[in-house]
């Protein structure tokens, strides 16, 4: 047995397992025993497969299949397995801020040309919104044209609480405490606390900059992060050469250390990744999509729509790289997206494999930290098609104009959402307030909300790889041999 004889093995088991599955659901029943049998052959081939591939992209993939599996056949079972996923993400989370800090510092300081840092920051912003705003029109097409929310039945069973902030639960327990104790709380008096999840555009512009930068790592904040370590990159360069040389020896070697890191916490990534898989599909289950589906399918056509419409013609044209080393280079960190529905989950690999790519680690590490704030490309489209079907759902008719002027209010709204699950629902949460849309479709998405965050999530990490690539290119530092000779880590 061999690496091809083996995958040969998986397809031809694949393909008699799905026969075996379309005659039981179209024409003769099966007795599950057999299909359930079917099934984990199928797996078994799968793992025998990836042990002679040797690939961790492979595993990975391997592992997905595994937690689908176990979440379809032990339901119960595999909500047990969460804390695997969560070791993975907190392990992850260890590694973003130390790794963003020192690649942008040493990327900066040991190139005094400071004139460049400035010019890429107006490129990239540039061509952020340039691409979000065609993600943000596509998502709009693609849910008028199929008309997701019109007429759906919503089950009873989605109907549940929505996420709150922890200031708003705060505010809720202060109220209940009050009323029992016989205190009435004046309306005006509730109006004035703090909502975080509405918030105006002076609110976003603060969020950038650091308070704290102690604080900014532990919330997780990416941008006051970058905005710290690119002041603090520039000041380091403005130093003499005898004063600087030991700093940026420092974060060298930090920045090596991390992505050393880095590759150590990879070999876990099956386990948390399969578990992740495993947990969502053992909590939604499979037929939850059957009055959702559309909404479901819509989101992934009209991604696709984009990936091939905007993202493939910018790669060929106008970054001009190679698409199948393209492809290879994120397979893995999309693929970590996809299951853990956090771009932070997948920035180190990410970080690393557009450095191999040939977008040299200046570039990179300026771009793909930025663009997790300005350049959210599968969030942007969810969350116009999102807000278009809340109105379809309750019957309320929106003007094209109408449409547009929500969806540019959520995409700016939106800046600075990639790293964390779900929070785009808060946001979408806060525009249905401002524009008068009710909550109750939004409770319904809420049921599916974890596959619809996979694939936008997805997009947006394949949206800030191929902007490295493309900032690269406009600067006249992409290595084409690098991006060639580019082949993926066993």
């Amino acid at each position: 047995m061999n690496k091809r004889k083996a995958g040969f093995l998986s397809i031809i088991l694949f393909t008699i397992a799905a026969a075996f599955h379309l005659i039981h659901e179209e024409w003769a029943p099966m007795p599950e025993a057999l299909l359930f049998g079917l099934r984990w052959v199928v797996i078994a081939s799968l793992v025998l497969f990836a042990g002679y591939k040797r690939s961790l992209t492979t595993w990975i993939f391997v592992a997905m299949a595994i937690g689908v599996e176990i979440g379809v056949d032990f339901p119960a079972f595999s909500q047990n397995l969460k804390f695997l996923s969560t070791i993975f993400l907190r392990l992850i989370k260890t590694i973003v801020a130390p790794l963003l800090f020192s690649t942008l510092v040493v990327g900066i300081a040991s190139h005094s040309n400071l004139k460049q840092v400035g010019r890429m920051g107006w490129k990239s912003i540039l061509y952020f919104e340039i691409v979000t705003t065609f993600a943000l029109i596509i998502g709009l097409v693609f849910i008028n044209i199929t008309k997701a929310g019109t007429g759906i039945e919503v089950p009873e069973a989605l109907l549940k609480d929505l996420p709150r902030s922890q200031e708003k639960l705060l505010q809720q327990k202060v109220i209940t405490i009050m009323d029992s104790a016989g205190v009435s709380v004046p309306p005006h008096l509730i109006d004035k606390l703090p909502d975080p999840s509405e918030k105006g555009w002076q609110d976003h512009i603060v969020d950038i900059f650091p308070e704290n930068i102690i604080k900014s790592v532990y919330e997780g904040n990416v941008l006051p992060i970058v905005v710290f370590s690119l002041i603090f990159g520039i000041s380091l360069a403005m130093l003499s050469e005898k004063r600087k040389k030991p700093l940026i020896d420092f974060t060298e070697s930090l920045s090596e250390t991390m992505f050393k890191f880095t590759n150590l916490i990879m070999h876990f990534a099956p386990f948390g990744v399969g578990a992740a898989i495993s947990v969502t599909v053992g909590h939604l289950g499979i037929d939850i999509l059957k009055n959702l589906g559309l909404l479901l399918v819509t989101l992934y056509l009209a991604l696709i729509a984009f990936i091939l419409v905007v993202l493939v013609p910018i790669a060929l044209f106008v970054a001009r790289i190679p698409l199948r080393r393209f492809i290879q280079a994120i397979k893995e960190p999309v693929s970590i997206a996809f299951a853990t529905t956090s771009s932070d989950s997948a920035l180190p690999k990410a970080l690393e494999n557009m450095e191999k790519f040939g977008v040299p680690r200046k570039i990179v590490s300026f771009v793909i930290p930025t663009g997790y704030t300005f350049n959210l490309d599968g969030t942007t489209l969810y969350l116009s098609l999102a807000s278009v079907f809340v109105a379809q759902a309750a019957g309320i008719h929106l003007s094209f104009g109408a449409q547009l002027m929500i969806g540019l209010s959520l995409m700016l709204s939106s800046k600075g959402v990639a790293a964390v699950p779900r929070a785009s629902l808060v946001i979408l949460i806060a525009t249905a307030h401002t524009f008068n849309l009710p909550l109750w479709p939004i409770m319904a998405i809420y049921g599916i909300d974890e596959l619809m965050d996979m694939a936008r999530t997805s997009v947006n990490v394949i949206g800030n790889t191929l902007a490295s690539c493309v900032i690269a290119r406009w600067e006249g530092e992409f290595d084409e041999q690098k991006a060639l000779n580019f082949v993926e880590d066993n």
